[in-house]
């Protein structure tokens, strides 16, 4: 789509307060979206809203179609009358941070008894959206429900340690287990109806605000995922299921021995055969949720780093060449030629990467981090920068703008002033103006910045297994005094058109 000139924030819904351990979809999300549009911003950028896996992150989840349980609102749900006022009460928890452990349990338990009184009504109108629901969304959750059901059958364990029949998917096993498992299927399909339920809600309230939802679509999927185990024809696995080549990036400046990030690689030829018909179901489910997608690892649409499985690092992995251009050929022809999507063009960028990106017309990424170099053709400085582009002061990988200035070393702060034309004395909200003044259609900043925060308010360091995701603002941070702020910079540098994103 053609991105208007407008701006941004970027913050993930479990990084919402409230007293249940980690936002949800509850008034403290209508509460943002109501600040969103005070401050005069366009657009609310998350992460993936996938069911999180290994280590709470939205980039590992147990399907790319399916949406979080623990970002369910209970309220909401004592509203539709799945629980009565008394289950939620007396539950309130620290503020600050997700509780990631103790949300899981208690709010599964909830959720169960939830499914139980929900399918004890009779027939309502909320039991033929469901039926609807299981219908239009057929074509992932069916696999996706008996996948969560067989997990906790066999205590939590991965698919490949299943039993070989349901591991290979015979129609024998199948049956036998989604007649075994009937309750549970079913529990699974409620809480996903849920989730879609109260996001289109919320959704629909962010666009008659004139806010706008940016998603993320990693381009890679968990191994431990419904997705592989119901499409293992799609991706390189052996016989038994195991992965014979897996994904990362090669050896560069930040790591001697690259990354090794484990995802098993697509077979792109068996995409491509059958019209990518995964993909285009994959963008489809997305664009319900959101207006606008930012594609992660934009450059492995170009070419993918192939790690033997068996290699520990990613030293020894090889470039091959994939049919990127082939993929958003087929989805123009689906979504029209102006795709709604933002390219991730961070990191090892060549020249064919670069040409995918500007065939399709997509806007790249830029970082104000990464932009104070001794360089002034450094290509994220505010001066470089072209219309189609979207600037960031930072990401959910990067340090917060205010850690960032105080880690830098007096040369590099020197340079920084320097191009600002002052002293730098009120960061991060320099960095957000700098973006704000820039030729680039789009402007995005995470809430820490406009909060003024330091370390302590960082989302994700990459490389660290644990520890990241669970940063959440305190509730009474987002006042009338940062919304005008943010509203006069939105409005003197022309980001402040109403736009309109649902008839």
């Amino acid at each position: 789509m053609a991105i208007p000139r407008s701006s941004g924030i970027l913050l993930h819904p479990t990084s919402l307060p409230g007293r249940f351990g980690i936002g949800a979809m509850g008034a403290e999300a209508y509460a943002f979206i109501d600040f969103l549009a005070a401050a005069k911003q366009s657009w609310w950028q998350i992460l993936p809203l996938g069911p999180t896996g290994y280590g709470n992150s939205p980039y590992s989840a147990y399907s790319a179609f399916a949406g979080n349980p623990l970002l369910i609102c209970l309220e909401r749900l004592v509203e539709a009358g799945d629980l009565d006022p008394v289950d939620i009460e007396g539950v309130a928890m620290a503020e600050g941070e997700a509780h990631f452990a103790f949300v899981q349990g208690f709010k599964e338990r909830l959720l169960h008894k939830a499914s139980r009184r929900f399918w004890n009504e009779t027939a309502t109108p909320r039991r033929h959206a469901f039926d609807r629901f299981c219908l239009e969304q057929a074509c992932w959750l069916n696999d996706y429900a008996i996948f969560l059901a067989l997990r906790r059958h066999f205590k939590d364990a991965s698919w490949d340690r299943w039993p070989e029949p349901i591991r290979h998917r015979e129609q024998s096993a199948l049956h036998q287990y989604g007649t075994e498992l009937a309750e549970a299927i079913r529990h699974h399909k409620y809480v996903q109806f849920t989730f879609f339920e109260q996001w289109q809600v919320l959704k629909e309230y962010a666009n008659r605000h004139g806010v706008g939802i940016i998603g993320d679509i990693p381009i890679f999927v968990a191994y431990d995922s419904a997705d592989v185990w119901a499409n293992p024809h799609l991706f390189h696995l052996d016989a038994e299921g195991q992965p014979i080549m897996v994904a990362g990036v090669p050896p560069d400046y930040f790591s001697i021995t690259g990354q090794r990030w484990g995802n098993p690689l697509y077979r792109w030829e068996i995409m491509q055969e059958d019209g990518f018909s995964w993909w285009l179901s994959r963008f489809r489910a997305n664009l319900q949720l959101t207006d606008l997608v930012r594609i992660d690892h934009f450059r492995g649409f170009e070419a993918c780093w192939n790690i033997d499985a068996k290699e520990p690092t990613a030293i020894n992995g090889h470039w091959v060449q994939v049919p990127g251009a082939a993929l958003f050929h087929r989805l123009q022809q689906e979504f029209g030629d102006d795709l709604p999507l933002i390219a991730e063009d961070l990191g090892m960028i060549t020249p064919e990467v670069e040409a995918l990106r500007d065939r399709f017309g997509l806007p790249g990424m830029k970082i104000l981090q990464f932009a104070f170099g001794e360089d002034a053709d450094n290509p994220y400085l505010p001066h470089n920068l072209t219309r189609n582009s979207v600037i960031y002061t930072g990401t959910h990988d990067n340090a917060t703008s205010l850690g960032w200035w105080r880690s830098l070393k007096k040369p590099e702060k020197a340079r920084v002033r320097h191009y600002l034309g002052h002293n730098g004395g009120d960061m991060p909200m320099n960095l957000i103006r700098l973006s704000m003044a820039s030729v680039a259609r789009l402007s995005i900043f995470p809430l820490q910045d406009v909060l003024g925060l330091g370390d302590e308010g960082r989302m994700n360091i990459p490389g660290k297994p644990s520890g990241n995701w669970g940063w959440r603002f305190q509730p009474g941070t987002l006042d009338n005094k940062a919304a005008r702020q943010l509203a006069e910079l939105t409005t003197l540098y022309g980001r402040s058109r109403k736009h309109r994103f649902a008839d």
